[in-house]
């Protein structure tokens, strides 16, 4: 599936992986709001091949790490993303 994990992280701690993948959480929200289909967003801003039997599973875990960020884990994000890259928690 490219660049990206099949499956975004799961947890109540903001990963490294999460800070790399801000900009997709920002634009997979907004094409979310604005009602885009789950298989556009995935194929152009995920380059996910629809044709993976997971395209929607990755496209949707992506979505809600996104939402989680924006809202629960907005604390978590903060306090990781403001660290030293050395002191970020690895993935």
């Amino acid at each position: 599936m490219g660049t990206i994990d099949r499956l975004a992280p799961s947890g109540d701690v903001a990963i490294d992986y999460d800070r790399r993948n801000l900009s997709l959480y920002a634009a997979l929200l907004a094409a979310d709001d604005a009602g885009a289909d789950w298989r556009d967003a995935a194929a152009h801003l995920m380059q996910i091949d629809l044709a993976e039997p997971d395209a929607e599973k990755c496209w949707r875990s992506h979505l809600e790490r996104a939402r989680w960020i924006v809202g629960d884990g907005l604390g978590s994000a903060l306090a990781v993303f403001g660290t030293r890259r050395s002191e970020i928690i690895a993935e």
